[in-house]
């Protein structure tokens, strides 16, 4: 970041955010922390769309601040996941109150700049995850292609 002042502006403001989004309220009688990432989860489709898009505000603002393609790739993994998983009714509502990608997210920020941790490029997150994909894809064709032909045998 440019200088101290801005940086510590920026990552308070952050911070802030990310406890709004994962932790701002608590369940009575219990330690069970939750926000408004939960809370308009609620709201099929919508909900979860604006928490993602809370969630690539921060990237963009992570971004034009100097974080290393490494960190980003981090952050925008714990976003997809929080976004798949978040989208399943219910169940991703639990997963939201329970995975706090925000806050994660701001682990490995403070991680980033203050400790001088996860720097480099981004390749060491994409190719796994993309090696990960590509070979779900090819399970996911393969059992397509032996359910087709399984289908043309019992007809015929």
């Amino acid at each position: 970041m440019n200088s101290g002042n801005q940086y510590n502006a920026t990552i308070k403001n952050l911070d802030l955010l990310a406890k709004l989004m994962d932790s701002q309220f608590r369940i009575p009688g219990t330690n069970i922390k939750f926000g408004l990432d939960a809370l308009i989860g609620i709201i099929p489709g919508a909900g979860d769309f604006a928490g993602f898009l809370v969630s690539g505000y921060m990237i963009i603002v992570l971004a034009q601040n100097g974080a290393s393609g490494f960190v980003l790739a981090r952050i925008c993994l714990n976003v997809v996941i929080d976004a798949m998983v978040g989208s399943v009714p219910i169940l991703g509502d639990v997963f939201d109150i329970a995975f706090k990608a925000n806050q994660r997210n701001m682990k490995l920020i403070h991680e980033h700049y203050v400790d001088g941790r996860h720097r480099g490029g981004a390749w060491k997150v994409i190719l796994p995850v993309l090696i990960l994909v590509l070979s779900i894809l090819g399970v996911i064709t393969w059992a397509g292609y032996k359910l087709f032909v399984w289908v043309l045998d019992s007809i015929s």
